[in-house]
């Protein structure tokens, strides 16, 4: 049974559990309820154009291609492009014009005036209730607009689109000489990562007389919002690459700063995140699990980037909603500066798709560090190469978790049994541990230097018992941080689970979500801790108790596959436990003091 101050400390953890999970659900909610709503006019929406299918591949999609909310205006002609010859130029505002060009992964819906793809359709991913899932689908910045740095969009673009050829040109002629050119290519390469790769041609020509300097641009990347009811928002970002180091700012970033409980104002909130930085290699948006990347030529990087939250639906179609947040961004170009008949252009690449971290190293330029994997990375990585090539075998991502947890812990039974030789004779040492405690209980340095010198008497490790744990430290973060972005788990099913990517949620009560799979693994570490060797004083003992509540914090509103691993492990540790627990206790002997150095050895010595 457990003490008074162990029964207090379980209360303790528990209250924490509830507060923390009253401060998600209040939180969260309006959020879920706001992501609820948007599902639901999407799939009426999908109802009502089901019968206005115009193009080969819109059997793939179940709701239409939405129409962006212009959030960004178009910037007048004279603050956005320079005058020329002392004349003021203007740019004419055109009427909408849309044309949709795909390939057999996606489609593009590219539209004039602003000149850039409004929405990418992705056909082999699917939103939430199986509706149709879309990249920038409301923050009306275009994929590949120019704009300045506020992401004020330039407007005034002719299209050209070709569909049998895959490409769409984009022109703006501005009085004084200057001619704009954009030419979006779509991918050729089918079946492989680069058919989310878009071509971006952007050409500079002056057909004047004089010079022109022109200011730097910024080529958007268009904007990211939460895509799925469980997506954290904390999950949608900005990032950018320079010098192989990946700078991330989530939405939380334009947030005012408050301390916690008291609710006073640190600072105020921050409405634009500029860094003028030059050698930018990419510009990324990102949510959980998708991403739109735009990567400067090679012989030209990046200089500065831009990034803005923007409101993805305002809640007005339902009271209970709030304010769902995405971010947007863009990559500069740098100053430009044309001689009379020259002519500048150069190569970008977009990608637009999924998280796939194969599929960005293929593609190269280290785009894969938009998995945001952390400081345990390669970890990661690896677990993720290890569960993809056990999932092509097995077909199962849940099974890929279980055997690969199965693997791993075969591999550390070594590590395991010499730990549980190492708490049971802690165990047997434990009479004389409390005798020394009692005995020097008023002088503590004391204490610990007696303790010191019995754990080497005996040749005793007091942390052999936790080294198998430290060891799965790093895995357990690993996994953590390869769930929560690796696109391979997100639909993938096992039992109850719908979704081995989200909780595994089976009903609310008082809006609290009841999620099954870690409260098993929960009770299964409370198993493990039940039938281990006692090792350590009783504080030591009592506060192991306090590792289940946490884990259970920890993976309570995480991808349930987190929660699957970690109770695989569990169930591998108890099983574990009970095949060695009859094995004879080892003996408790004193160890032989080493020989002082210089001391003469059995006549192995020789004579002078």
């Amino acid at each position: 049974m457990f003490d008074r101050t162990t029964w207090i400390a379980i209360a303790l953890s528990v209250a924490g559990l509830v507060g923390w999970q009253f401060y998600y659900t209040k939180t969260y909610a309006p959020y879920n309820a706001q992501q609820a709503e948007i599902q639901k006019t999407a799939k009426l929406k999908s109802d009502l154009a089901s019968s206005a299918s115009s193009t080969a591949k819109e059997k793939h999609l179940t709701s239409p291609i939405p129409t962006p909310v212009p959030h960004v205006q178009a910037l007048p002609a004279a603050s956005a492009l320079p005058p020329s010859g002392g004349s003021t130029p203007t740019i004419p505002e055109l009427s909408a014009k849309r044309e949709t060009l795909d390939t057999s992964r996606a489609a593009y819906l590219f539209a004039n005036n602003t000149g850039g793809i409004e929405c990418v359709t992705l056909f082999l991913h699917l939103g939430a209730n199986e509706q149709s899932l879309f990249l920038n689908k409301d923050s009306g910045l275009p994929i590949g607009a120019l704009c300045d740095s506020n992401g004020a969009a330039i407007g005034g673009f002719v299209m050209e689109a070709n569909k049998k050829q895959g490409a769409t040109k984009f022109l703006l002629n501005v009085p004084g000489g200057l001619a704009i050119t954009k030419s979006f290519t779509l991918p050729q390469s089918l079946g492989s990562p680069e058919e989310y790769i878009i071509g971006l041609d952007l050409s500079f020509k002056n057909s004047g007389t004089t010079p022109l300097s022109l200011p730097g641009y910024y080529i958007a990347a268009g904007g990211e919002a939460p895509v799925h009811i469980q997506d954290l928002p904390t999950y949608t970002c900005f990032d950018w690459l320079r010098d192989g180091k990946m700078t991330s700012v989530d939405v939380n970033w334009f947030e005012a700063g408050k301390i916690p409980l008291v609710g006073i104002q640190t600072h105020p909130a921050k409405d634009l995140y500029t860094q003028p930085e030059s050698g930018i290699q990419w510009a990324s948006v990102t949510s959980q699990y998708f991403c739109t990347i735009v990567t400067a030529p090679k012989d030209q990087p990046g200089s500065g980037v831009w990034a803005r939250r923007y409101e993805a639906q305002n809640g007005a179609d339902s009271p209970a909603a709030s304010i769902i947040y995405g971010v947007m961004g863009g990559l500069g170009t740098g100053p430009i500066t044309l001689s009379p008949g020259e002519t500048i252009t150069r190569h970008y690449s977009i990608y637009a798709g999924p998280k796939d971290f194969t599929g960005l190293s293929k593609i190269g330029g280290e785009q894969q560090k938009v998995m945001n994997f952390g400081m345990f990375h390669l970890v990661s990585e690896f677990l993720l190469w290890a569960m993809n090539s056990i999932q092509q075998v097995v077909h199962s991502f849940a099974a890929a978790i279980i055997i690969l947890t199965i693997l791993i812990k075969s591999a550390l039974w070594p590590l395991q049994n010499k730990a549980t030789s190492s708490m049971k004779r802690m165990q047997l040492l434990s009479p004389k541990m409390t005798e020394l405690r009692a005995k020097y209980k008023d002088d503590p340095t004391k204490m610990n230097e007696e303790l010191m010198k019995l754990y080497k008497q005996y040749g005793v490790n007091p942390f052999g018992g936790c080294l198998p744990m430290l060891v799965q430290i790093p895995i357990f973060f690993g996994f953590y941080s390869m769930l929560g972005s690796a696109i391979e788990l997100r639909n993938s099913h096992f039992l109850w689970i719908h979704d081995l990517s989200q909780p595994d949620t089976l009903a609310h009560v008082m809006g609290f979500p009841i999620n099954l799979l870690p409260i098993i693994m929960a009770g299964t570490m409370v198993w493990q801790m039940a039938i281990s060797p006692k090792s350590g004083d009783a504080t030591q003992q009592r506060m192991m108790y306090f590792m289940p509540v946490i884990f259970l914090t920890f993976c309570y509103n995480y991808a349930s596959g987190l929660a699957l691993y970690w109770t695989t492990q569990n169930i591998f540790s108890i099983v574990q436990l009970y095949l060695t627990r009859n094995q004879a206790m080892p003996t408790l002997e004193k160890v032989a003091p080493p020989k002082a150095k210089g001391a003469k050895g059995g006549g192995s010595g020789k004579k002078r």
